[in-house]
Order: structure tokens, then sequence, then C-alpha cells
């Protein structure tokens, strides 16, 4: 693959990548107002704050690139958007509908860490450190926030388990 070429695709997945944060961000107050636990709010709060950091370095990664083309729609955000609306609407119970914003949040999470996993691979490739070095962050960033999703599961889980016996 000629450097024109991979240029081209790793503009094409940046693309994809912005309209995916814009869908992201536009649920996002609607997803914290649905979370009853604490900490998963507090969460939640801390990843709008940290999209908002990975759209900069979207930004700044298609400005390396050459500058950014027609945006594309990112389906795969907004198939997990419905997705995570259908899981919240049909909880049961609080403690069900924040499991359900975890393990939606957690496969969004999934998401962008193969997406910017691919960046990454294709910045460095390119020849564009700088964005493919803001890529590897964003990796690490949404690795911890997942662990971090974990972590939060199983304490609601083992409250559950405590309240129950």
């Amino acid at each position: 693959m000629d450097s024109d070429q991979l240029t081209q695709l790793i503009k094409q997945g940046l693309s994809a990548m912005k309209s995916g944060s814009k869908t992201a961000s536009q649920s996002a107050s609607e997803v914290q107002s649905d979370a009853s636990n604490d900490q998963l709010k507090k969460l939640l709060q801390k990843g709008t704050e940290t999209s908002k950091q990975w759209q900069q370095r979207v930004d700044r990664a298609l400005e390396q690139a050459g500058g950014s083309q027609q945006e594309q729609e990112n389906e795969i955000m907004q198939a997990m958007d419905r997705v995570g609306k259908q899981i919240r609407q049909e909880a049961p119970n609080e403690r069900v509908r924040d499991l359900g914003i975890i393990a939606n949040g957690q496969l969004i999470l999934h998401y962008w860490i193969g997406a910017f996993g691919t960046m990454e691979a294709y910045c460095k490739q390119a020849g564009m450190d700088q964005a493919a070095q803001e890529m590897k962050s964003c990796v690490s960033e949404a690795k911890q926030a997942d662990e971090k999703y974990t972590d939060i599961a199983m304490q609601i889980m083992q409250q559950q388990q405590m309240a129950s016996a």
C-alpha cells in the first residue's frame, strides 16, 4: 500500500471516529442521569471529560493527516447508543440498569480500544508519530476505564448478594 492510500484510510477511520464521538457525546448526559450508583455517576462524568480530550486528539490527527474529509456516519456507535437506551428503558430496577449501563459502556470502550489501536498502528506506519502517540494514550485511558467499570460492576453485584442473603 502506498503512503497516499494509507493516509486516505487514516482519514476515513478518523472521520468515522469523529462521528462516533459526537454520537457518544450526545447520549452522555442521558446515560449519566439514568445511573443511580454514585461511583458509576462519577466514572461516567470522568468519561465525558476524557471523551472531549479524545475528540481533540482525533481532530489533531486528522489535521496531521492533511485535513478532514466529509464526516462519515458511524453506524456502530449509533447502534450501541440504541442498544444502551433499550437496556436502560427495560431494566426492572436501578441495580440492573446500572449493570446494563456498565455492560454497554464496556462494549463502547472496547470499540474505542480497537479503533484507537488501529489508528495508532496506521499513523505510526505513515510516519505520523504525534498522532500515533496520542492514539496510544487513548487506548491506555480506555483500558483503565474498562477496568474501573468492571470494579464497579463487581461491587454492585456483591451488594446485591449481601442484600438478598
